[in-house]
Order: structure tokens, then C-alpha cells, then sequence
């Protein structure tokens, strides 16, 4: 029988151990089943929502007209706007009633395209009430009339302002940082950023759900089809295509964090669920951060979509009190 690990490094290998029954479609739950069935139903009934420009889906979400439900307004919110690099950067801050615990420096997800701070609204709300975390939520600019790099750019202006600002604004240096699907990906280029040109590492953990970390497509999301749960391999072209617009090597880690040097980032805890056509992505980066001498956990969904976690269900329940959980112990 070999050794027993010390604590910490037996805690942060166990976590990336896997049961391939999470995998087996007898382990999806049937509310699972039912809203990706409604998911599918509603976007299939969508004509292509290529044919339109970005700027008109934009405002059809914020409208509440997209396919899935606008959340109510929260009334911890209010926005500032902050020096960026190119201009300035909106960021919504939704502040709790009581002493802040720490602060969570949040990015937006919809593939560098879509997405707002503003429709982050309902799990944002929910993060403040059930972690007693600020939340920033940074409003990038968006492709395919601000491509890379400008949405690494607002982002770590937005972190840094964060790092000036926060001890007195907030009352704490207690930060944490994260997002969902491009939300992830621009997280992950913000601390390499903070660490290779700051030489900073401020924040104590990394929430990353449902992440792209390969903008060249791993295989799921190569393999992945038409079927439009959420996001497709066409989606994902036409994101990738619009945010590097103007060029990019899709192998540099500013692009795709897969391909980075990993070394001296915080403990991170990867969220993804099984029928999400980023999966590899989740899959191979996870491993990848803890070999890099990282903490890191991988939390797998039976039947998940992508970013599962905005839509009603026990599955969703149980992955933000998984995620506030680990934030909260940061």
C-alpha cells in the first residue's frame, strides 16, 4: 500500500478523480432531461440567429426578448465606469447590505459576442446573498466590433482597478475572480496576465464553469454537431471567428489558456456538465492546472448543458452550492 499524501495534496488529487457512471445517460435526472428538452425546443425554433447582426441580438436580450428569460434587476446593483486601456470600462457592482467578506471580480460569458453584466443579474444577486461577496462584474467590449484583444484588455484593467481600489472601497483584499464559458477563458487570461506582466497574484481562488480554453475547438466541441443545446460547433466557429477578427494565434495562452504555462495560479474549481460541447476543455485543463502545482477540483454534471448553472433545476442548485461553497472558504 503506498504512502498516505499530505493533507493538502491528497485533497487537490482526489478531487480530480472521476466516476465514469456520471457519464452513463441512466445518471442524468429527469428535471435534467426536461430542460434541456425545453432548451432545445426554444432554440430550435429560433430561425438562424447568425443572419442578424450581434448588436441587434444584444439588444433583444437586454430587452428580455432573447429565447431564455431576462432575471428581475438586483437591487444590490449600481455602475461605474473605471480608465481602460482604450476607454472606459463599465462595471456593475452589486455590494451586500452587510460588511463585504471578500470580493469577486465576475466575467460575463457569450462567446466574446453576446452577454452583459446586466443579465448576470440573477446569479450574481444569488452569489452575493449566499456568500456575502461583493460581486464586479466587468462589461468588456464585445466582438466583432471590439476584437481581441480588447476584452483581455478591459479585463485586466478591471482587475487592477480592483487591486488599487478594493481594500478601501470594499473593506477587504479578500478577492476572488471567475465566469462561465468565454467568462472562464478571460479569467484564466487575466491572472496570466496579473502574474507574467504585473508579476501579481492577488486573487485566492478561481470559480470557472463551463470554460473554452482552446480556441482552436477540442474534440467534444469539434464532434459536438447541430443539436442546439445552449452552444454548437457552428456557435463556436462563429464566436472564434468574430472575437479574432482582426488575427490572433489561437495557440497563445492569451487566447487559449490551455497552451499556457500554468505555474502559480490559484486553486481553481472547474464546473462542467456532461452535455456541454465544451466538455474537453474542462476535461483537459483541470488536470492541467493541477500538474502546473495548482489546487484544483473538477466538478462533473450527468447531463449539464452549457453553463447549466443559469437555468432552474437540482442540478444547477447543486453546482452553485458547490461553487459558493468554495468561494466562501477562500
Amino acid at each position: 500500500m503506498s504512502s498516505p499524501l499530505p493533507d493538502r495534496q491528497s485533497r487537490s488529487s482526489s478531487a480530480l478523480v472521476v466516476n465514469p457512471a456520471l457519464f452513463d445517460p441512466a445518471a442524468v435526472a429527469p428535471d435534467t432531461r426536461a430542460v434541456n428538452a425545453a432548451i432545445v425546443k426554444a432554440l430550435g425554433a429560433v430561425p438562424d440567429r447568425w443572419v442578424f447582426p450581434m448588436a441587434m441580438l444584444r439588444k433583444l436580450r437586454l430587452e428580455g426578448k432573447g429565447p431564455f428569460p431576462l432575471s428581475p434587476e438586483s437591487p444590490y446593483a449600481e455602475v461605474i465606469e473605471i480608465d481602460g486601456p482604450h476607454g472606459p470600462v463599465p462595471l456593475r457592482i452589486l455590494t451586500p447590505p452587510e460588511p463585504a467578506r471578500g470580493v469577486y471580480l465576475h466575467i460575463h460569458g457569450g462567446g466574446w459576442c453576446l452577454g452583459s453584466a446586466r443579465e448576470n443579474d440573477g446569479l450574481n444577486h444569488r452569489f452575493v446573498e449566499r456568500t456575502g461577496f461583493a460581486v464586479v462584474s466587468v462589461d468588456y467590449r464585445l466582438a466583432p466590433e471590439a476584437p481581441y484583444p480588447a476584452a483581455p484588455d478591459d479585463c485586466e484593467a478591471a482587475a487592477l482597478w480592483l487591486l488599487r481600489e478594493g481594500p478601501a472601497r470594499f473593506g477587504t483584499d479578500r478577492f476572488a475572480i471567475g465566469g462561465e464559458s468565454a467568462g472562464a477563458n478571460l479569467s484564466v487570461a487575466t491572472l496570466l496576465r496579473l502574474r507574467d506582466r504585473h508579476d501579481l497574484p492577488p486573487f485566492r481562488a478561481a470559480n470557472l464553469n463551463a470554460g473554452c480554453y482552446d480556441l482552436g475547438l477540442t474534440p467534444s466541441a469539434r464532434q459536438w454537431g447541430e443539436e442546439p443545446l445552449v452552444l454548437n460547433t457552428r456557435d463556436i466557429n462563429v464566436f472564434v471567428g468574430h472575437y479574432l477578427r482582426e488575427g490572433g494565434d489561437i495557440a497563445i495562452p492569451d487566447i487559449s489558456p490551455l497552451h499556457a504555462d500554468l505555474r502559480g495560479l490559484p486553486p481553481a474549481l472547474f464546473t462542467i456538465g456532461t452535455r456541454d460541447a465544451l466538455l474537453d476543455d474542462t476535461l483537459f485543463m483541470a488536470p492541467r492546472w493541477l500538474a502546473a502545482g495548482n489546487p484544483a477540483e473538477l466538478a462533473v454534471y450527468p447531463g449539464g448543458c452549457h453553463v447549466f448553472i443559469g437555468f432552474p433545476g437540482s442540478l444547477a442548485d447543486q453546482a452553485l452550492a458547490r461553487s459558493h461553497a468554495f468561494i466562501s472558504a477562500c
